[in-house]
């Protein structure tokens, strides 16, 4: 079992930037991979990045590359997302997933789920 909690969204203007923050607890061994999902109002959920505990593989949906990056603080046991460049399409609920391979994360399947952060970006 493992517990996934994600801060740091708010209120932004068109151009600014957000670091949400994922705090993994519990059985974290059981889940290799980390990633962001994002879900727009009246919109499917969405991959956005994705990034494993050990090594150096990162993955970016087309959308958001060379805005956002992905990283790990695996001492906290924590993922975070850089957000910088934000454009009002960016706005959604971004959820914090967790599985044991990256790419299982690409093609929208985790094993865990956080509750989400809200990231508006206005004009």
């Amino acid at each position: 079992q493992v517990q996934l909690v994600e801060s740091g969204g708010g209120l932004v203007q068109a151009g600014g930037s957000l670091r949400l923050s994922c705090a993994a607890s519990g059985r974290t061994f059981s889940s290799a991979a980390m990633g962001w999902f994002r879900q727009a109002p009246g919109k499917e959920r969405e991959f956005v990045a994705a990034i494993r505990w050990s090594g150096s593989t990162t993955y970016y949906a087309d959308s958001v590359k060379g805005r956002f990056t992905i990283s790990r603080d695996n001492a906290k046991n924590t993922v975070y997302l850089q957000m910088n460049s934000l454009k009002p399409e960016d706005t959604a609920v971004y959820y914090c997933a967790a599985d044991q391979t990256y790419y299982n994360l690409a093609r929208g399947q985790a094993d865990y789920w956080g509750q989400g952060t809200q990231v508006t970006v206005s004009s």
